[in-house]
């Protein structure tokens, strides 16, 4: 199963998105804390819809806390817009984890230049634009993966 990770989420709706995400796609959503909010905040609840039951998610305490559940095998994949690297170029393994910064500052440097991060990604924008919003960042990256696989498990089309 797909793996994505929000590190320190700030914005609500942003981390409600991802559940819907996570619920929609099968991918599993995972949190490092702190977070900016709590579960009880009605932009989340907004976001997320009735997806809360729905999606996998779980929340570490810390970026190490996180690496040692991944374990030291499986690739991590970092987003940033300080890569060369095209997310799109990437061959995903259903095993593979997507790492996505916080909102106002991305991934600090302490993760960006840790060895377990197997690449830098980055998702190709216009010049001049900062970031794209980081449940659509997330979305464009799961659903490549999941393209990836054929889309497996998905609902048939009647």
């Amino acid at each position: 199963m797909l793996d994505f990770v929000f590190h320190e989420p700030k914005i609500p709706g942003n981390t409600g998105n991802a559940i819907r995400l996570a619920a929609c796609t099968g991918a599993r959503l995972h949190l490092i804390e702190p977070l900016a909010f709590n579960f009880d905040d009605a932009h989340l609840k907004r976001a997320g819809l009735d997806y809360h039951d729905l999606a996998d998610l779980i929340i570490h305490s810390s970026w190490d806390a996180a690496k040692e559940y991944f374990g030291p095998d499986r690739r991590i994949f970092a987003f940033t817009g300080h890569s060369t690297h095209s997310y799109a170029d990437e061959c995903y393994f259903v095993d593979d984890v997507l790492l996505f910064g916080t909102e106002p500052t991305g991934l600090p440097d302490s993760v960006l230049s840790d060895p377990r991060i197997t690449k830098k990604l980055r998702i190709p924008m216009l010049p001049g634009r900062r970031s794209l919003n980081l449940a659509n960042a997330a979305s464009i990256a799961v659903y490549e993966a999941w393209r990836q696989f054929n889309f497996s498990h998905s609902a048939e089309i009647s």
